[in-house]
C-alpha cells in the first residue's frame, strides 16, 4: 500500500482537478504531473472522474499518484479503489471515505474542529485535510498545532502561492491546491497558465524539500 503521508512529505503540493470536462480534466491533471506535481486529486464532481482517475492512473510518470477527492458514498469509494486510485480524500468524514479506509486506501478527511480532527483520527487518517483553510488562515493552522503537533494537516480551500509558502512555514505537512493552481484548464481553458502555475507552485515545494 502506498504512504500517503510519506507522498505528501515528499511531494508537498497535493493539485486539486475538478471541472466540467472529462477530456480537459485529464489534460489539465497529466499537465500537473508533467511539470512537477506529483500528487493529483481529481474531484468526483468532474463528470466521469472515475473514468479520467483510471486513464491518469496508467498514465501518470513514475513516482507520480493520483487519487480520488470529493468521496463521499460507498459507492464511490469502491468505483474509485477499482479504478486504481491510490488515495481518497474528502470534505468531511464521509460515509464514502469510512468506506474506502475499510477498502485499504489511504485517506485524508476533512476536519476543522479538533474534535472533527481527532475522529478523523481514530478513522485511520494518515492526513487530515483541513477544510476549509481559508476560515482560519495560517494562524488557525499554528493555534491547532499547539496541542497536537504531530498530526499532519493539509490546508486545503484559498490556498494560492503565498497561502502555500505561509502553511508549509507553519508546519504543514503539504498543501492542496484547486483553482489558485488549475484555474480553468480543468473546464477546457488556459493550458499554458496552468503549466506556469505548476512551475512555481513546484518551485515552492522544492524550498521546503
Amino acid at each position: 500500500m502506498v504512504s500517503l503521508l510519506d507522498a505528501l512529505r515528499a511531494h508537498r503540493i497535493l493539485g486539486i482537478v475538478r471541472g466540467s470536462s472529462p477530456e480537459a480534466a485529464e489534460t489539465a491533471a497529466l499537465a500537473l504531473l508533467e511539470e512537477g506535481v506529483g500528487l493529483v486529486e481529481v474531484s468526483l464532481t468532474t463528470p466521469e472522474a472515475v473514468r479520467v482517475i483510471a486513464r491518469l492512473v496508467a498514465a501518470a510518470p513514475a513516482g507520480c499518484l493520483v487519487g480520488a477527492g470529493t468521496v463521499v458514498t460507498d459507492a464511490e469509494a469502491e468505483a474509485v479503489a477499482e479504478a486504481g486510485a491510490v488515495f481518497a480524500v474528502s470534505p468531511g468524514i464521509t460515509s464514502g471515505i469510512r468506506r474506502a479506509a475499510a477498502l485499504g486506501l489511504p485517506v485524508a478527511p476533512g476536519a476543522y474542529t479538533p474534535s472533527e480532527v481527532y475522529a478523523a483520527l481514530d478513522l485511520g487518517a494518515e492526513a487530515v485535510k483541513l477544510f476549509p483553510a481559508s476560515a482560519g488562515g495560517p494562524a488557525y493552522l499554528k493555534a491547532l498545532l499547539q496541542p497536537m503537533p504531530t498530526v499532519p494537516f493539509v490546508p486545503v480551500g484559498g490556498v494560492g502561492l503565498e497561502e502555500a509558502r505561509a502553511y508549509l512555514a507553519g508546519g504543514a505537512v503539504a498543501v492542496g491546491v484547486g483553482s489558485p493552481l488549475v484555474g480553468d484548464a480543468a473546464s477546457g481553458g488556459d493550458l499554458s497558465a496552468l503549466r506556469r502555475r505548476a512551475a512555481d507552485f513546484a518551485a515552492v515545494a522544492r524550498e521546503f524539500a
